[in-house]
């Protein structure tokens, strides 16, 4: 099952055929593999992307993306249910675009249809995959996964990488100090859901130890929302100190404001106002680029699905004038 899955929209992929060529015999080894413990996680194929911004993905062998999977399709189900309903990142059912539409709704329910101001407290995480403490994730996952041969598994998975010479800043002594292990690479389907395990913490945290009622996080992406600004500054500290003390991490000090929603609000590629959102400059920009780099049927119509999302009229009118202009010099 995991194998049919995982499959999915790569058969065509030079890995994926080479590995299907002797697919008997490569399942039986993983699986013996498995069942033994002597399963070892391989290394990674390293190569750079801009989605929209320069990205460094690591790609694991077939083998080892098939794991996984397996991992990921047992797991999920389980862990899932300790997540709050307000974490919209890798999960089904939520996405971008529900986290966007929960966000109008609590500026709604706010700003009383746009009678009285809302403010929005916004922040992320600094090289927030890179920082991920392999110590403290084991630690988090061992509270939700009883079985032993899963954590095993688990930590075969979490150690196959790592960002060697990471040192953080201590707050509550100011010196320097090692961190342990730290890192997930972003072509990994497990590390989607071991992020999401990772801010889980920071999750109760907020919602349940600071109160936070009109919270909305996606990855390390996170907004609250508040009629009241002085209150939101006094958050700072404390979502500071946390995300330091206990998970190791750092708010990006240039990604962190205070402003209204009426002023419009950047957030997961969009500005957000009131009752619109538009899509940010530097993401219209790269889409009108894509168009004319790669200006095939299927990149026009992903986009014109993308555009339906917010206030994109005029926009929507440049891509169709675009594909008008390839179809004639075609």
């Amino acid at each position: 099952m995991a194998w049919r899955e995982f499959r999915r929209g790569k058969r065509r992929a030079k890995d994926v055929c080479e590995f299907e060529r002797n697919l008997a015999d490569n399942l039986v080894g993983l699986e013996n593999d498995l069942a033994s413990g002597a399963y070892r996680h391989g290394g990674y194929y390293r190569f750079r992307i801009n989605d929209p911004k320069p990205r460094v993905i690591h790609k694991a062998s077939v083998r080892d993306r098939l794991v996984h999977h397996a991992i990921h399709r047992k797991l999920y189900p389980l862990l899932d249910k300790i997540f709050i309903t307000d974490s919209y990142s890798c999960r089904m059912g939520k996405g971008t675009h529900r986290a966007m539409n929960k966000f109008k709704e609590y500026g709604h329910r706010l700003g009383q249809n746009n009678t009285r101001t809302t403010w929005v407290l916004k922040g992320d995480v600094r090289r927030f995959f890179d920082n991920i403490d392999h110590g403290i994730l084991k630690e988090l996952l061992s509270k939700y996964v009883l079985d032993e041969k899963v954590l095993e598994l688990l930590d075969n998975v979490i150690d196959s990488f790592r960002i060697p010479g990471q040192v953080r800043n201590d707050k509550s002594s100011g010196a320097m100090c090692k961190r342990n292990t730290t890192g997930l690479p972003l072509g990994n389907l497990t590390s989607q859901l071991l992020v999401n395990v990772y801010m889980n913490e920071f999750d109760q945290f907020v919602k349940y130890k600071l109160g936070l009622r009109y919270y909305i996080r996606y990855a390390d992406d996170f907004v609250v929302l508040s009629e009241n600004r002085e209150w939101l500054e006094s958050l700072i500290s404390p979502i500071r100190q946390f995300l330091n003390a206990r998970l190791g991490l750092e708010l990006h000090p240039d990604k962190l404001f205070i402003k209204t929603v009426a002023s419009g609000v950047d957030f997961l590629g969009w500005v957000s106002f009131s009752d619109y959102r538009v899509l940010r400059s530097v993401a219209r920009r790269r889409m009108l680029r894509t168009i004319l780099a790669k200006p095939e049927a299927a990149v026009f119509e992903s986009y014109k699905g993308l555009l339906k999302h917010g206030k994109t009229y005029g926009l929507q009118g440049k891509v169709d004038n675009l594909r008008g202009l390839v179809l004639d010099w075609a």
